[in-house]
């Protein structure tokens, strides 16, 4: 919260917030614009999961295929916690995400492979990436719509895997041979 302009301490804000408003920072209120902006992150997040859906189906390499459902599921955990934000709860955060480095896909197609399978595989991949640096741009410029501190830090946390997303997506390409 912004104390005459500039970010005041949480106890300063609490009192603040407890005397004119009657309540603590922890009962968060967004602003409209703040709130406009989350449901703008869940329309991305819905299509992250809706596409990791499809795409899932649509992956020929078992390994391709577990990775967007894995995703998917990552996308669902981001939608969730936007839900919680526009609910007025801040979700705990682990900032230190490891998941692309950690990522080791094992390959399906060697170099010489120029089947559909392959160039399907590939296409699907490489639209994923696109859509992981889109959405991981959203959240690195959105992130500077919020005074309240727990809500930048889960933006920038999501934004953190969505660029893990990426990476993961770069390694299954590069070890098939695609890139």
């Amino acid at each position: 919260m912004y104390v005459n302009g500039f970010l005041g301490n949480n106890t300063i804000v609490n009192k603040i917030n407890t005397c004119m408003y009657g309540r603590k920072e922890s009962d968060m209120v967004l602003q409209e614009k703040e709130r406009t902006v989350i449901q703008d992150l869940q329309t991305q997040e819905q299509c992250c999961i809706e596409k990791y859906g499809k795409y899932a189906q649509q992956a020929k390499d078992p390994e391709l295929k577990a990775l967007f459902l894995e995703l998917q599921g990552k996308e669902q955990e981001h939608y969730d916690s936007l839900t919680q934000v526009l609910n007025g709860n801040v979700p705990e955060c682990d900032c230190n995400d490891t998941a692309g480095r950690d990522y080791l896909p094992k390959a399906a197609y060697t170099e010489d492979d120029n089947s559909e399978d392959k160039k399907n595989d590939a296409f699907l991949a490489t639209d994923c990436i696109a859509t992981e640096k889109l959405v991981s741009g959203e959240y690195n410029t959105d992130v500077f719509a919020f005074g309240q501190s727990g809500v930048r830090k889960l933006l920038a946390d999501i934004q953190i895997e969505e660029q893990n997303h990426a990476e993961m997506l770069y390694k299954y390409k590069t070890v098939n041979k695609m890139s």
